[in-house]
C-alpha cells in the first residue's frame, strides 16, 4: 500500500489528532480526537481509527478495519530479547479491534512480524504477543492473551480470560471454553476448557454453522474419538487419522494441525 495525504487538511482527521507527517493514510481514513499515530504506519482505505488511539510503526493496516478507543497497535515488545531492532505489524482487512486491545510487533529471534489477517474480531482488553499470527474470522474475546509466537488458524474462537502459552498453536475451527489456559497445541476442530486446558469433544455446533455437512462432522467425530479415547500417542493417532481420510478436506485440515504440533497436544 501507498497512501499519502495532507493530514492537514483531511476533514476526516480530528484536529487534535497527532498523524506524524511520515505516516501514510488512505484518502477516507477517519482518526478520532486525541489519537497519535506515529511515522511508519500505513493504513487503508474506510479504516476508522476512534479517539484515544496509539498505533505506532513500522505497522500496516489493511482496509476497512474499526479501531476503538484505547487500543494501543504495533507498539514495541517487551520481550527482554528485544532490542530495537526494526520488525513490524501487518493487520489485513475487515478487522474489529475493541477498547483497550494491545498488539505488539515481532522480534527478529522468530518471525520479525506479527500478523493479523482479515475478518476478525478482538474484543475489549484483548492481547496479541510479538510474533504471533492470527488467521482469519477469528474470535478472541474479552481479556484473551497471546503470548509470542502463538498461531491461530481460520476461524478460531477464544472464549473470554483465555490464555494461551508462548509457541502454542491452536487448529482451524477449534473453540476454547471461558477461563481455558491453554499450554500445548490444540488441534483443529477440537473444544477444549479447564486450567490446564483439556480436550472436551469436536466444535460441532461451529461446523455447522460454517456449513459443514452431517456427514463432514460425524466423521470428525470418528476422528476425535481415534486421538482421545484409545490412548494413542501423537504419531500413531496422526496414521489413525490419515486412515480415516480417504481426502476429506477436513481430515487433511486435522492431519495438518496434528503434523504442525511441537509443543504436543492438548489430552
Amino acid at each position: 500500500m501507498h497512501y499519502s495525504i495532507n493530514h492537514k487538511e483531511s476533514l476526516l482527521i480530528d484536529p487534535r489528532a497527532l498523524v506524524d507527517p511520515a505516516a501514510k493514510l488512505a484518502d477516507d481514513v477517519s482518526v478520532g480526537p486525541f489519537s497519535v499515530i506515529g511515522p511508519g504506519v500505513e493504513i487503508g482505505p474506510g479504516t476508522i481509527v476512534e479517539s484515544h488511539v496509539v498505533i505506532k510503526g513500522p505497522t500496516r493496516i489493511g482496509a476497512n478495519n474499526h479501531i476503538f478507543q484505547f487500543s494501543t497497535v504495533g507498539d514495541a515488545t517487551p520481550d527482554l530479547k528485544y532490542k530495537g531492532e526494526d520488525t513490524r505489524l501487518v493487520i489485513g482487512d475487515n478487522n474489529v479491534i475493541r477498547e483497550g486491545v494491545t498488539i505488539h510487533r515481532g522480534t527478529i529471534q522468530d518471525r520479525a512480524e506479527t500478523t493479523i489477517g482479515n475478518d476478525n474480531l478482538l474484543m475489549a482488553y484483548v492481547h496479541v504477543g510479538h510474533d504471533s499470527v492470527v488467521g482469519n474470522h477469528c474470535v478472541l474475546v474479552n481479556n484473551s492473551a497471546l503470548a509470542g509466537h502463538v498461531h491461530l488458524g481460520d476461524w478460531v474462537i477464544l472464549g473470554g480470560y483465555t490464555l494461551v502459552h508462548q509457541f502454542c498453536k491452536i487448529g482451524a475451527h477449534a473453540f476454547t471454553a471461558m477461563g481455558s489456559a491453554i499450554g500445548k497445541d490444540v488441534p483443529a476442530f477440537v473444544t477444549v476448557s479447564g486450567n490446564p486446558a483439556e480436550a472436551k469433544s469436536i466444535n460441532a455446533e461451529g461446523l455447522r454453522r460454517r456449513g459443514f455437512s452431517k456427514e463432514q462432522i460425524a466423521l470428525v467425530t470418528k476422528a476425535f474419538k481415534l486421538i482421545y479415547r484409545r490412548g494413542l500417542r501423537l504419531e500413531e493417532a496422526i496414521a489413525a487419522v490419515s486412515e480415516l481420510s480417504q481426502s476429506e478436506p477436513a481430515l487433511e485440515t486435522l492431519i495438518a494441525s496434528l503434523r504442525a504440533s511441537e509443543r504436543g497436544i492438548v489430552r
